[in-house]
């Protein structure tokens, strides 16, 4: 007999509602209840491809604290969903907290295929893919000076996240760290209507920025140190 899956891991779009798959409508439809990063964010989807399921928070805040009640709900044979509000739960959202648990208590996890960020991100800026290193968001304050001055020295392409009100701070202090000519690609916005992507060396895109409101979430690829040429392996 075929072990049941107790927890689904569902990637979400990133923007484009279009962009989920059908595999994931058919488990979130066939679920118990869903563990969603934000309730609201996560019902719209729903409303839209009109599933109604229970919907329990689950996010960064409290999932320390609402781990157990979870695992003991999985072991009392539900099934649940977990969601982010965009992108695959785990890669810089809420997850792996949750997925270690389960491997723990010997419950099956499922990790459907689906939306990533940085995946498109990092295909269409024209940098080196068959090395790379994904870092996430950097630290706000402690480690971040250490960990950028470790990055300049990285020869793999470099992926990081980055809100949009930290996005001049940050091309600022790669100025600093990786020099005014290191090529980096900035896409925001992804799948949806304003999208951008703009690729250059790292002083040209602090000033293309500097003269723009910027809004949306920030994917940045950095080529790697002496890999200063789009598209060379």
């Amino acid at each position: 007999m075929e072990e049941k899956v107790s927890l689904y891991v569902v990637p979400t779009p990133i923007g484009n509602l279009g962009d989920i798959t059908l595999r994931a409508l058919e488990v979130l439809k066939s679920v118990d209840s869903i563990l969603a990063e934000d309730t609201r964010t996560s019902g719209f989807l729903l409303k839209h491809y009109q599933i109604s399921k229970p919907l329990h928070s689950f996010h960064i805040f409290n999932e320390h604290k609402a781990l157990q009640s979870v695992i003991q709900k999985l072991k009392e044979d539900e099934t649940m969903a977990l969601v982010s509000d965009a992108g695959t739960p785990g890669i810089s959202d809420p997850g792996f907290l949750l997925v270690r648990e389960c491997l723990k208590h010997n419950l099956k996890i499922e990790c459907l295929p689906g939306a990533t960020a940085f995946v498109p991100a990092l295909v269409k800026s024209g940098f080196p893919t068959n090395r790379f290193v994904f870092e996430g968001f950097l630290p706000h304050k402690k480690g971040r000076q250490t960990l950028l001055k470790e990055l300049a020295e990285e020869e793999r392409t470099i992926i990081l996240y980055e809100s949009p009100h930290r996005l001049v701070k940050t091309l600022e202090q790669m100025v600093e760290f990786f020099g005014n000519d290191r090529l980096v690609s900035v896409s925001r916005e992804l799948t949806k209507l304003h999208e951008e992507t703009f690729t250059g060396a790292v002083a040209e895109t602090l000033a293309h920025f500097q003269k723009k409101e910027v809004k949306g979430e920030i994917v940045m690829i950095v080529s790697g140190k002496d890999k200063g040429r789009i598209n060379e392996d």
